[in-house]
């Protein structure tokens, strides 16, 4: 549970998702900008001035020709050649490319390069070399192009690493046969030692405000051994959701920003997304503006990934709860009107792909809580509560909206996006959702609550799907646990609620199916080698809708990890 916190003086007042988290058990992740000069992070620099690979390697956005390597140099010199190589073996015999860098100080040291020339769903492994020291060695794999029968696909979201160790990372990082890992935001949190969680310090200890602390959070977390090991293994694609930048972001703020005292909201989100773009293996889809981040990877016939920002370049300030005039503005949006035009060019290009997935940060489905739930959230008794709500437009038969931050704080741009995948008459449509550190699966209707448009029973009125992935480490709804039954009665067109447990996804995809499996950890208090299966829903070719499933089996042939 964090500290008091600052808040903008431009945010409304009411139980925002912050406040509902915190009295929960804890506090959750729930124009072109100009690349700014830099200034060298606070990492140690390596003796006589020679190069040193502190932070691991990694690869991403893998294309079907190519993929983003990405590594880091420590050295006192200004200026580093770097040269990296590309080989089809894990000893590197067959060298397949070859290449080089030259970074320096204005990039924090960092090195990126886009290795192309490559095979569609080949897995290859790499290394860089600086002076006399060759980094750690990495896998990754391209996307396939063509007819593909089957993927195999890791989802996380959320690691606080004040909270606990990354065993999740640890067991995606030992799963031999995934394809890709999807990384749906909160990758770093900006908090300050002892202000979010007290299991592990941060580097800085304080909260980060500049280019410099930011770099140096990125660089702190690129240390930790299980962030190295799962980047090592698999290629990453990745979105950013609040805690890049502040708890709580939109375009013009954060709940956890303070104007003026903590400096200029446009300048500290430059300063973010300068280093996010510097530090995490991302092919930068528009150098003109850097706040862009949504883009999509088509995975054959089979799958494409849809990745969107549902946080910095088009949400409008979070509306208060009761509100009800905000939450149904048709004017606010959530996406912004250039990605929905985006979203509904890929939707409509993706006709002849089996499965579209929409990888994004806040819950897509309703979310309703009744009076006995939001009691034990706030501490108020339900006969103060029903004096305090009375009148309110938020209060209906399907319960309360008690999260604003979400899609049900812009429903007009919900609609929106409902619409398009109507209009389409799109199926096989399913949403990844990350931020609210808890496991959902849930059918994806107008109105779940209206047994007219959307039945629970068949699933009939259901236009797509959505699995939320749980965190890493960060606390969820905890106290919640015991109502989960009361959310689903409430919530008819969820079909698994778990508000506690820490881990990750795996999504099985192959042409008839997908299926989620939720993974669990033992604990996030330790390093732990212990995971258990949780539970798994599949949606079905053509159903739009979720149902109960079993545990998929591993594909039987994997290339070999790095060692």
């Amino acid at each position: 549970m964090s500290g008091p916190r600052r808040r903008s003086t431009r945010r409304k007042s009411g139980l925002s998702r912050r406040d509902f988290l915190r009295r929960a058990g804890g506090v959750a992740a729930f124009g072109a900008l100009p690349m700014l000069p830099g200034c060298g992070s606070s990492d140690p620099v390596g003796a006589g001035g020679d190069a040193e690979f502190l932070h691991g390697v990694a690869s991403g956005d893998p294309l079907s020709d190519r993929v983003i390597l990405w590594t880091r140099v420590t050295t006192a010199a200004e200026r580093a050649s770097v040269s990296y190589e590309v080989a089809s073996d894990a000893d590197f015999r067959s060298i397949v490319s070859r290449g080089s860098f030259i970074t320096d100080a204005a990039r924090d040291y960092t090195v990126k390069v886009d290795a192309a020339g490559l095979q569609p769903a080949t897995t290859y492994y790499y290394r860089f070399q600086a002076g006399k020291q060759t980094s750690p060695a990495g896998r990754t794999r391209t996307a396939p192009s063509g007819a593909v029968d089957r993927l195999r696909v890791g989802v996380v979201s959320c690691s606080s690493y004040a909270h606990g160790y990354f065993n999740a990372y640890r067991k995606l990082a030992q799963r031999a046969d995934l394809d890709v890992v999807l990384h749906l935001g909160d990758y770093i949190y900006e908090y300050g030692t002892g202000e979010y969680g007290s299991v592990r310090p941060y580097e800085p200890d304080h909260e980060i405000l500049t280019l410099s602390d930011y770099r140096t959070r990125h660089a702190y977390y690129k240390r930790e051994a299980d962030v190295q090991a799962v980047h090592r293994q698999h290629p990453f694609i990745t979105v950013w959701d609040d805690h890049e930048t502040a708890d709580n972001s939109w375009q013009g703020g954060a709940a956890n920003h303070t104007e003026g005292a903590e400096g200029e909201w446009a300048l500290r989100k430059a300063w973010a997304i300068q280093a996010y773009h510097e530090w995490m293996p991302i092919r930068t889809p528009d150098q003109a503006n850097l706040e862009r981040i949504y883009r999509s990877f088509r995975y054959g016939d089979l799958a494409e990934f849809t990745m969107l920002d549902t946080r910095i370049i088009g949400r409008d300030l979070q509306a208060s709860l009761v509100d009800a005039g905000s939450i149904n503005d048709p004017d606010r949006q959530l996406i912004g009107e250039p990605q929905r035009n985006f979203l509904a060019t890929t939707l409509a290009n993706a006709g002849e792909v089996k499965w579209k997935f929409l990888g994004q940060q806040v819950m897509f489905g309703q979310l309703r809580v009744g009076l006995p739930e939001l009691s034990l959230v706030t501490e108020i008794p339900v006969p103060q509560l029903q004096a305090l709500l009375q009148g309110l437009p938020l209060v209906s038969t399907g319960g309360l909206v008690i999260n604003t931050d979400q899609w049900d704080g812009y429903r007009p741009e919900r609609q929106r996006v409902l619409d398009l995948i109507s209009g389409l008459d799109l199926d096989n449509v399913v949403v990844l959702t990350g931020d609210i550190h808890s496991s959902w699966a849930m059918d994806i209707s107008h109105d779940p609550n209206n047994p007219l448009v959307y039945n629970s029973i068949t699933g009939d009125g259901s236009r797509a799907v959505e699995f939320v992935c749980t965190s890493v480490t960060s606390p969820g709804l905890e106290p919640l646990n015991p109502l989960a039954g009361a959310l689903r009665l409430l919530n008819p067109h969820m079909k698994y609620v778990d508000v506690a447990r820490k881990g990750y996804l795996l999504l099985d995809i192959v042409p008839e199916k997908v299926t989620g499996e939720f993974w669990y950890v033992d604990t996030v208090e330790s390093v732990s080698e212990n995971e258990s299966f949780g539970t798994a829903f599949s949606t079905a070719d053509g159903s739009n809708r979720l149902s109960s499933a079993g545990q998929t089996e591993p594909k039987p042939v994997a290339p070999a990890l790095v060692a």
